[in-house]
């Protein structure tokens, strides 16, 4: 197992939820919860900045989802519904009723299902590079190419050769990134080195061949048409995805009551780790207690 990053103020604990060992980073105290839902091919360690920076006023929680960081993986589970029932399971575990929330890539999916299922249990969404679950087919199509890494990602045998190699995760954080200042070997390896173990590249494999051979589709065809979102959320994406493009967030307008969309320029995929000063920032107002009231936008154009 890959030693665990050290950061002051932040601690370590294992709940035991669903027969699964999950790895929950914890800094701060306090009723005034934040859960953090990290993304690939990432672990905890990508809220390093916003966790401190949240710290003073909230207790805050990073958990490695199913498969990933130093949670444990099982060999089946990662559709993307029963991860989110991971982390339902696991806030029960810990007693907690209601949190904000934040979610990054498939954490912001994930996060998305949760305020979708749950809303009664989430206080405020903070989605950061991710689409909405409405999306629209007209749209999308001639991005399509953008996703065919998935495809290397999935196949048999090489999507977890490739995680075990150790070259390709520094290259995909770095290549999704304008912003690469943060990106030195250290930091690079926290993220790479436990995908490179048999277990973790299986998981992460998996995690794309579920969403590829049995998500996507039903998605695609309305499967969250008839669902809105009532928990105030805000989403941030970078202007510069190369995957995630601004256009591709059209269609949410009449699913949700309050959400919010901005565009980050100059930055790529890893938002937080990008702009961590902005994201910190951005976080801190969306979840004060005397926040306004979210309104729809129509800022993703």
């Amino acid at each position: 197992m890959t030693e665990l990053p050290h950061i002051d103020g932040i601690s370590h604990r294992h709940v035991q939820a669903r027969g699964i060992d999950f790895h929950v980073a914890e800094a701060g105290s306090g009723e005034d919860v934040v859960l953090c839902l990290h993304g690939w091919p990432q672990n905890w360690y990508e809220w390093r900045h916003l966790m401190p920076a949240l710290a003073e006023n909230h207790r805050v929680l990073a958990l490695d989802l199913r498969g990933f960081g130093w949670s444990d993986a099982p060999r089946r589970g990662y559709e993307k519904e029963n991860m989110a029932s991971d982390v339902l399971a696991v806030l029960d575990e810990l007693s907690l009723e209601r949190v904000k929330l934040v979610g990054h890539d498939w954490g912001g999916w994930i996060g998305f299902l949760l305020c979708l299922r749950e809303p009664q249990r989430f206080e405020r969404y903070l989605a950061l590079g991710i689409v909405p679950p409405w999306p629209k087919l007209r749209v999308m199509l001639p991005h399509a190419w953008r996703f065919t890494y998935q495809q290397l990602v999935l196949a048999p045998g090489i999507g977890a050769a490739l995680h075990r190699g150790g070259r390709f995760i520094p290259r995909a954080i770095v290549s999704g990134s304008t912003n690469r200042a943060p990106w030195d070997a250290r930091t690079l390896s926290i993220f790479s080195d436990p995908l490179a173990e048999p277990e973790r590249a299986r998981a992460a494999v998996q995690v794309y061949r579920v969403f590829n051979l049995r998500e996507a589709w039903p998605v695609a065809r309305g499967r969250y048409a008839d669902t809105r979102l009532k928990v105030p959320t805000l989403l941030i994406n970078g202007a510069d995805d190369p995957v995630l493009r601004p256009s591709m967030l059209a269609g949410y307008e009449d699913h949700v009551d309050e959400m919010e969309v901005e565009i980050v320029p100059e930055c790529g995929h890893f938002i937080a780790d990008e702009h961590p000063d902005l994201v910190a920032k951005k976080a801190r107002a969306f979840f004060a207690a005397d926040q306004e009231p979210v309104k729809p936008s129509a800022d993703a154009t």
